[in-house]
């Protein structure tokens, strides 16, 4: 039994350090071009959170037995926080503020559960209230490719739904939702279930739309001078904001796999 829930912790590690590197060629683009232009940073801040609400929940006097859920989720908290550095500096005045108002709220949240897990609380207290906000926020970053399912049902097509990320967010979620069932934790088990459910739908609905070019109805064709950029972006489910009509889509799938 230890030995298969340590293999799905592996696998989970192994999943979601994919997702969390996703979203490279966006910020390769950004930083080539010294714009954030159109993507929105707010996926990547609010993905710092519930990398860092998770790796406090999987440190030994929170939730035994629980370090391969911190080291991933420790692991992602570093690479968005240079994710969201970067859009800092390189987002425009206005998004730049708004984006540091985020991250300070971001910072000040995980500082008073951290705070009040070690000062206030004990042994299951602590656990609890810990594993509560780590699984709320876990839920929420799952729930976020909702947005970009509406828009492939509505426009018949998976252009901005890529199968890869939609394959990846299933086993990370997947694997982690075994996990935590082998390990008898709800906090681990019940967001990532819901995540490998969104995930199987993700690629349910990618084999039904595959083959259909879609009706592109309010979304506008990129020119072939903007295809490789529209590439770039579909590889984060939702964190760009791929010139379509002015409907904002919340964060990728990439982010989508938060254990």
């Amino acid at each position: 039994m230890h030995i298969l829930k340590v293999f799905f912790g592996v696998v989970g590690n192994a999943t979601a350090l994919f997702l969390f590197l996703a979203p490279i060629i966006t910020f390769k683009r950004i930083i080539q071009k010294r714009s954030t232009e159109q993507f929105s940073g707010i996926p990547y801040v609010m993905t710092l959170l519930n990398c860092l609400l998770s790796a406090w929940y999987g440190l030994p006097f929170v939730s035994p037995n629980n370090i391969l859920v911190s080291t991933i989720n420790g692991t992602g908290a570093v690479i968005e926080a240079i994710y969201v550095l970067i859009f800092i500096i390189f987002a425009p005045k206005r998004e730049k503020f708004k984006i540091l108002c985020l991250f300070t709220f971001v910072l000040a949240i995980f500082s008073t559960v951290a705070l009040v897990s070690v000062f206030a609380l004990h042994s299951k207290a602590r656990k609890l209230f810990c594993g509560l906000a780590a699984t709320v926020f876990s839920i929420i970053m799952y729930g976020s490719p909702l947005a970009i399912m509406s828009t492939v049902i509505k426009t018949k097509s998976v252009e901005f739904m890529p199968y890869f990320l939609s394959l990846f967010s299933f086993l990370c979620g997947t694997s982690w939702f075994i996990f935590g069932l082998l390990g008898h934790d709800p906090f681990v088990a019940v967001p990532n279930g819901f995540g490998s459910g969104l995930g199987a739908l993700q690629l349910v609905l990618y084999f039904i739309y595959r083959d259909s070019k879609g009706s592109t109805g309010n979304i506008k064709k990129p020119s072939s001078s903007s295809t490789a950029a529209t590439a770039d972006e579909s590889m984060e489910m939702g964190v760009a904001k791929p010139h379509q009509s002015k409907q904002s889509i919340a964060i990728s799938g990439a982010q989508d796999g938060q254990p």
